[in-house]
């Protein structure tokens, strides 16, 4: 079945565009307007569990409904928060199949049924994955991309916060759309400047791969970025004030601090390569500080949710919540 974005879908899956995002604008949400929280999901990954215990995926299998499940039991869930998030993100591998692979448009249809069921108030953000885009990606795979999700890279604003999207592959392997990488880099050494001369609140940027997963001094893996890269981008981004970069990836829990900068990891929707369960984060900003945890599809579904947001808030002094 095709995955075409409908026209009616622009508003759900595109509002990325020229390097901004409608509604989440400087001009509109640059002021502090008080505190907030915003809900960061990772690899709901359609197709991964069948692929990862038997190297298949094929259509419409027991573990490809129970991933369309749970990212239903997500959606599901943050429709019903009383208190409603001011966004709901996706960072990266929103499906298994790479470019070009078998049932790629399934999954992506299937991806977008799901997620049309959002609470239209709540805007839904995608950060590109390596399987959104492939490992090395081409010009003509990242243009696939963001005629389904809309721009790989960007930046929004919400309450006086910058945020920043970045697109992750161009600094694991570029060799094949070189042009745009440096044009990607361009625009955040820009943003960067922005971000050093402005007075918001804070500097948050998300990515799919992580710098790091717990040491900024590890080893490089596939998991991570390579070293001496790695160490060159949190520079540029302690020095332009970025207080944390959220990433996904690697389908587990980590994170780690660099300087006054906390990389925060966050397992997945989907497919568990660790122990834990699956779930979200939930971030909450206050004036002074990024506060966040990690929780279950199962605690999300229920009405104890609105209290760990509350006491989110009532703890902000509190630096390790990634767990």
């Amino acid at each position: 079945m095709a995955a075409m974005t409908a026209p009616g879908d622009r508003q759900v899956f595109l509002r990325a565009r020229d390097r901004g995002f409608a509604g989440l604008t400087a001009e509109e949400d640059s002021e502090w307007k008080g505190p907030f929280y915003f809900i960061q999901g990772a690899d709901p990954q359609f197709g991964l569990m069948k692929a990862w215990n038997d190297e298949d995926c094929d259509n419409g299998g027991d573990e490809w409904k129970a991933e369309i499940q749970l990212t239903e039991q997500a959606v599901q869930a943050i429709n019903r928060l009383t208190s409603k998030p001011k966004f709901f993100l996706l960072c990266g591998d929103l499906i298994h199949a790479m470019p070009g692979s078998r049932w790629r448009e399934e999954q992506l249809g299937d991806l977008k049924r799901t997620l049309k069921g959002i609470n239209p108030t709540i805007p839904l953000v995608f950060v590109s994955g390596n399987h959104d885009i492939g490992n090395t990606p081409t010009p003509e795979n990242i243009a696939e991309y963001c005629s389904h999700w809309g721009d790989d890279y960007f930046t929004f604003w919400v309450g006086g916060v910058m945020f920043l999207v970045l697109n992750s592959q161009f600094y694991y392997d570029a060799s094949r759309c070189p042009e745009l990488k440096q044009a990607h880099d361009r625009w955040l050494e820009a943003q960067l400047a922005v971000a050093e001369q402005c007075k918001c609140k804070h500097v948050i940027v998300f990515q799919h791969i992580p710098l790091f997963l717990q040491n900024v001094e590890e080893e490089n893996n596939y998991f991570n970025l390579e070293k001496s890269l790695r160490l060159e981008i949190l520079q540029k981004f302690h020095k332009a004030g970025v207080k944390a970069v959220f990433s996904g990836h690697y389908h587990r829990n980590a994170g780690g601090v660099y300087k006054d900068l906390e990389m925060v990891v966050t397992s997945a929707i989907g497919c568990q390569l660790g122990k834990d369960k699956h779930g979200v984060r939930v971030v909450a900003i206050t004036e002074d500080k990024i506060v966040h945890k990690y929780v279950s599809l199962d605690e999300l579904s229920e009405l104890s949710i609105n209290q760990t947001i509350s006491n989110l808030f009532k703890v902000a002094d509190l630096k390790d919540l990634t767990k």
